[in-house]
Protein backbone atom coordinates (compact mmCIF):
# COMPACT_ATOMS: atom_id res chain seq x y z
CA UNK A 1 0.00 0.00 0.00
CA UNK A 2 1.35 3.41 -1.00
CA UNK A 3 1.64 6.08 1.68
CA UNK A 4 2.33 9.76 1.06
CA UNK A 5 3.69 12.33 3.52
CA UNK A 6 3.96 16.04 2.74
CA UNK A 7 6.34 18.54 4.30
CA UNK A 8 7.86 21.96 3.67
CA UNK A 9 4.84 24.16 4.17
CA UNK A 10 5.00 27.36 6.17
CA UNK A 11 4.34 31.06 6.18
CA UNK A 12 5.76 33.50 3.67
CA UNK A 13 5.09 37.02 2.50
CA UNK A 14 3.54 37.72 -0.87
CA UNK A 15 6.12 37.50 -3.61
CA UNK A 16 8.13 34.90 -1.74
CA UNK A 17 8.85 31.25 -2.49
CA UNK A 18 8.28 27.88 -0.86
CA UNK A 19 9.08 24.32 -1.84
CA UNK A 20 6.87 21.54 -0.59
CA UNK A 21 7.79 17.90 -0.81
CA UNK A 22 5.86 14.65 -0.80
CA UNK A 23 7.64 11.45 0.10
CA UNK A 24 6.10 8.18 -0.93
CA UNK A 25 6.55 4.70 0.44
CA UNK A 26 5.47 1.52 -1.21
CA UNK A 27 5.03 1.25 -4.95
CA UNK A 28 5.22 4.92 -5.99
CA UNK A 29 8.44 4.63 -7.89
CA UNK A 30 7.57 5.41 -11.51
CA UNK A 31 4.29 3.60 -11.40
CA UNK A 32 1.78 6.39 -10.81
CA UNK A 33 0.70 9.74 -12.08
CA UNK A 34 0.93 12.17 -9.18
CA UNK A 35 -0.53 15.56 -8.40
CA UNK A 36 -0.83 18.40 -5.93
CA UNK A 37 -4.21 19.64 -4.80
CA UNK A 38 -5.05 22.42 -2.38
CA UNK A 39 -8.00 23.46 -0.30
CA UNK A 40 -8.56 26.79 1.38
CA UNK A 41 -11.01 27.23 4.27
CA UNK A 42 -14.55 27.41 2.98
CA UNK A 43 -13.54 26.53 -0.56
CA UNK A 44 -13.61 23.39 -2.66
CA UNK A 45 -10.52 21.33 -3.28
CA UNK A 46 -8.60 22.57 -6.31
CA UNK A 47 -6.17 20.72 -8.55
CA UNK A 48 -2.87 22.58 -8.73
CA UNK A 49 -0.50 20.50 -10.86
CA UNK A 50 0.08 16.95 -12.05
CA UNK A 51 2.95 14.98 -13.51
CA UNK A 52 3.07 11.78 -15.50
CA UNK A 53 5.05 8.77 -14.38
CA UNK A 54 7.88 9.31 -16.91
CA UNK A 55 8.46 12.85 -15.58
CA UNK A 56 8.11 14.41 -19.02
CA UNK A 57 4.54 15.67 -19.01
CA UNK A 58 3.16 18.18 -16.56
CA UNK A 59 -0.14 20.01 -16.17
CA UNK A 60 -0.96 23.16 -14.25
CA UNK A 61 -3.99 25.11 -13.16
CA UNK A 62 -4.20 28.46 -14.90
CA UNK A 63 -3.96 30.20 -11.52
CA UNK A 64 -0.43 28.86 -10.90
CA UNK A 65 0.95 28.49 -14.40
CA UNK A 66 4.31 30.22 -14.74
CA UNK A 67 4.75 30.45 -10.95
CA UNK A 68 4.68 26.82 -9.76
CA UNK A 69 6.78 23.89 -10.97
CA UNK A 70 6.01 20.24 -10.26
CA UNK A 71 8.71 17.61 -10.43
CA UNK A 72 9.34 14.08 -9.23
CA UNK A 73 12.30 11.86 -8.50
CA UNK A 74 11.22 8.29 -9.07
CA UNK A 75 14.42 6.88 -7.58
CA UNK A 76 13.75 8.70 -4.31
CA UNK A 77 9.94 8.39 -4.54
CA UNK A 78 9.51 12.13 -4.02
CA UNK A 79 7.20 14.71 -5.53
CA UNK A 80 8.08 18.40 -5.29
CA UNK A 81 6.19 21.61 -5.85
CA UNK A 82 8.31 24.73 -6.20
CA UNK A 83 6.12 27.77 -5.62
CA UNK A 84 7.39 31.21 -6.63
CA UNK A 85 5.78 34.64 -6.66
CA UNK A 86 3.32 33.47 -4.04
CA UNK A 87 0.09 35.36 -3.56
CA UNK A 88 -2.29 35.52 -0.58
CA UNK A 89 -4.82 33.54 -2.62
CA UNK A 90 -2.35 30.63 -2.68
CA UNK A 91 -2.98 30.15 1.04
CA UNK A 92 -4.35 26.64 1.54
CA UNK A 93 -3.65 23.15 2.76
CA UNK A 94 -1.69 21.39 0.03
CA UNK A 95 -2.15 17.68 -0.57
CA UNK A 96 -0.10 15.18 -2.52
CA UNK A 97 -2.03 12.50 -4.40
CA UNK A 98 -1.22 9.46 -6.51
CA UNK A 99 -3.21 7.37 -8.93
CA UNK A 100 -2.58 4.11 -10.76
CA UNK A 101 -0.71 4.15 -14.03
CA UNK A 102 -2.85 5.23 -16.94
CA UNK A 103 -2.36 6.33 -20.55
CA UNK A 104 -0.99 9.84 -20.92
CA UNK A 105 -3.92 10.78 -23.12
CA UNK A 106 -6.29 9.96 -20.28
CA UNK A 107 -4.34 11.95 -17.69
CA UNK A 108 -4.43 15.00 -19.92
CA UNK A 109 -8.22 15.21 -19.58
CA UNK A 110 -8.69 13.87 -16.08
CA UNK A 111 -5.81 15.19 -13.99
CA UNK A 112 -7.99 17.66 -12.13
CA UNK A 113 -10.44 15.05 -10.89
CA UNK A 114 -9.67 14.28 -7.29
CA UNK A 115 -11.87 11.19 -7.43
CA UNK A 116 -9.40 9.58 -9.85
CA UNK A 117 -6.63 9.56 -7.21
CA UNK A 118 -6.65 6.67 -4.79
CA UNK A 119 -3.86 7.66 -2.38
CA UNK A 120 -3.63 10.96 -0.50
CA UNK A 121 -1.29 12.53 2.00
CA UNK A 122 -2.47 14.41 5.06
CA UNK A 123 -1.43 17.80 3.75
CA UNK A 124 0.93 20.64 4.55
CA UNK A 125 -0.22 24.20 5.26
CA UNK A 126 0.96 27.10 3.12
CA UNK A 127 0.13 30.61 4.32
CA UNK A 128 0.93 33.70 2.26
CA UNK A 129 0.53 37.10 3.91
CA UNK A 130 0.07 40.36 2.07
Amino acid sequence: QVQLVESGGGSVQAGGSLRIICVGSGSTKGSNAMAWFRQAPGKEREAVAAIYSDNRFTYYADSVKGRFTISRDNAKATLDLQMNSLKPEDTAMYYCAARPLLPLAELRFTWTRGSEYNVWGRGTQVTVSS
